[in-house]
């Protein structure tokens, strides 16, 4: 991004500190961290997947999973992951998020799939809580139990290898 541009590193820098104040702000004031995103997302072109992805999170962190969705997607449609693969990823499982949250989990379930076999990073084990929840609420439990045991057995001092069995064995078919 060159000097002259609305989203350099000054702009994200902003985002990141107007983040780290979200818990200065009670549910009754949540509209005025929402407006201090909005006012920051609104900075950036209005073909910009990153308005949309920073309006989403505010409204998704501030317990409005419905009004999230279409931003959310928004911000996809836009090609938020190929400006950044990261915040790509943190959008599909945002999404999932909310919509699991607002009885849409098969949708997040489709979602979240493909980033199992995605390059790895940081937010593996996110996405496979986010998968195991949505697996959840579709009454997939073994399934969503398999990934998150699979997602903890690498952080154990002990028992990787066991947990990682036992996660494998909810799933495959006994022979």
């Amino acid at each position: 991004m060159c000097e002259g541009d609305p989203v350099n590193q000054s702009w994200e820098d902003r985002v990141a500190a107007a983040w780290a104040t979200f818990d200065d702000y009670p549910e009754e004031r949540a509209h005025e961290f929402r407006a201090l995103i909005d006012a920051l997302a609104s900075e950036v072109p209005d073909d910009s997947p990153l308005g949309a992805f920073e309006r989403a999170c505010a409204w998704d962190s501030t317990g409005h999973s419905d009004k999230a969705v279409p931003l959310y997607r928004e911000a996809l449609e836009r090609g938020l992951s190929d400006l950044s693969r990261y915040k790509g990823r943190r959008a599909k499982i945002q999404l999932s998020s909310s919509l699991r949250n607002i009885g849409q989990a098969e949708e997040g379930v489709r979602l979240l799939t493909p980033e199992l076999v995605a390059p790895s990073d940081e937010l593996d084990d996110a996405v496979r809580a986010c998968l195991a929840l949505c697996l959840s609420s579709l009454g997939r439990d073994r399934e969503g139990l398999a990934l998150v045991l699979g997602a903890l057995a690498p952080h154990l001092p002990r028992y990787q290898r066991s947990m990682a069995n036992y996660a494998r064995a909810l799933v495959e078919p006994e022979a």
